[in-house]
């Protein structure tokens, strides 16, 4: 069993890219995220043998709005899954513990701040996990933008615990952690997240460069905000 996550917020003023938004303005930030989690439950929506999106709040305000959104963007199911009210590192440990139920799992977690991520990048992380406790894929803030677990681990909570999130240290702890654990590692390349106006920028260049070089993203909701 394949399984394939994304955590992604309900988008509401002052609760998501409040670092976009001290440059464009709440609604402005808010609506070029929504463009993000519609373009990516579309491009992601056949990936896996399971989708979940672990949702925030854990409200029925926000299950609603994500079971619309599904339905409006994606032909492929996705699972609603509400993220507990814990801090990062907890929730991400528990949509492991979830939904890796045997050994025999392989499950796989984004978040929603890289809408242009390759779905290739996906078919690698999968065969990585066939051979690797762990794989990560690096981002270019010092983070990861995805990372993945195989069935065999029984402490789901070692690659998170004590890690400083929202901190250019983060994938080096995590490694650490890894290592402590003697838990063993897939790479995948190093991609960007899009949570500030400098990153928006390096989006857009991106997306035309891709489209002149006749390999467009689809990002059919993001590129129409961004007036491609």
């Amino acid at each position: 069993m394949r399984t394939f996550g994304i955590f992604a917020k309900q988008p509401v003023p002052g609760r998501v890219k409040t670092r976009l938004a001290a440059d464009w303005g709440n609604d402005r930030a808010v609506a070029l995220y929504e463009c993000f989690v519609r373009d990516l439950l579309q491009k992601f929506a056949a990936v896996g043998d399971r989708r979940v999106i672990g949702f925030a709040p854990c409200s029925d305000v926000a299950r609603q709005w994500f079971t619309e959104t599904s339905d409006e963007t994606a032909e492929e199911s996705w699972t609603l899954w509400p993220q507990p009210d814990l801090d990062l590192g907890s929730r991400m440990a528990s949509y492991f513990k979830t939904w890796t139920e045997s050994a025999e799992h392989r499950t796989i977690l984004i978040g929603s701040d890289s809408p242009s991520l390759p779905a290739e990048y996906l078919e690698q992380a999968w065969q990585l996990l066939e051979e690797n406790d762990c794989v990560l894929g690096p981002a270019t803030d010092g983070g990861y933008y995805l990372v993945g677990l195989r069935g065999k681990i029984t402490d789901f909570a070692a690659p998170f615990k004590d890690v400083e999130w929202s901190t250019a240290g983060v994938l080096a702890q995590t490694v650490r952690l890894l290592k402590q654990q003697d838990l063993s590692l897939g790479l995948l390349p190093p991609w960007y997240d899009v949570d500030s106006a400098e990153a928006v920028i390096t989006l857009k260049g991106h997306l035309a460069a891709s489209e002149h070089a006749q390999k467009p993203c689809l990002l059919s909701a993001t590129r129409q905000f961004l007036d491609f």
